[in-house]
């Protein structure tokens, strides 16, 4: 049987990137997936792709509301979620600290941090009835070994890390799981204002010489990490932080 079979998830920035490949894993083995996204477009795409086991919601996780809309419309489709994956995240560019402005500091925050807590308020109360739950934050490394130019970066994702293992805790007598995955720097299309240099080849192999497996992370690389924390067999596992990273935190 497949390893997520009749369960019910949500991947918020699901549209592209890593959400999209968990997305598309989750369904492989089983799963009816709510793809959560910004690009609402570019969500409805990526359901259809993976066919009637998958829906699309526009949703701009910085506002409570459309969090909440978008359970709501899981469990009208679907049912009460299982699996929320809290993917969705942004940086700025990689630029030293006093030239990031407010703006961008905020929205940076939102993205990564608040939308955590938008999403525990429209799911926890849900996964409580049921005792039963598992809640995966997307945090990184820059939450354990920082790079230079990302500071405020870095520091929403170390909230995220350091979130989920207080959200496992408190949330554990109610059998629901929280988990961080932390993925090292992958090509998606937030790798150019990480490195905060044009991605050319000698750019690259730059920041992947810091990466002792010698390459950059694959969305597939946290695809399946996130399959295998959401499955029965990981059920004794909760308020771990992942580096899925090639071995960049060692």
């Amino acid at each position: 049987m497949a390893a997520l079979q009749g369960k019910v998830a949500i991947v918020t920035g699901a549209a592209s990137g890593f959400g999209a490949q968990i997305a598309r894993r989750y369904v492989e083995q089983g799963a009816k997936v709510v793809i959560a996204d910004l690009n609402g477009p570019a969500g409805e795409k990526a359901a259809a792709e993976l066919g009637e086991n998958a829906i699309a919601v526009a949703c701009d996780v910085t506002k409570a509301a459309d969090v909440s809309n978008a359970v709501r419309i899981c469990v009208e489709k679907f049912g009460v979620p299982d699996i929320v994956v809290n993917n969705a995240g942004t940086t700025h560019r990689n630029q030293p600290m006093l030239d990031v402005d407010e703006a961008t500091f905020d929205r940076v925050y939102a993205v990564n941090v608040k939308s955590i807590y938008h999403m525990a308020h429209a799911v926890v109360p849900l996964m409580r009835a049921r005792k039963n739950g598992v809640i995966l934050n997307v945090g990184s490394v820059a939450g354990i070994r920082p790079r230079p130019g990302l500071t405020w970066y870095n520091g929403s994702k170390g909230a995220v890390n350091m979130l989920s293992k207080s959200m496992a805790v408190e949330l554990a007598p109610d059998n629901i799981r929280v988990n961080a995955i932390c993925p090292v720097m992958g090509a998606t299309a937030l790798l150019e204002h990480f490195m905060g240099v044009p991605d050319t080849p000698e750019n690259r192999a730059r920041f992947v010489a810091t990466i002792p497996l010698g390459r950059l992370c694959e969305p597939d690389d946290v695809a399946q990490v996130a399959v295998f924390l959401a499955t029965d067999g990981a059920e004794y596992l909760t308020g771990l932080e992942v580096p899925v990273d090639g071995g960049r935190t060692v």
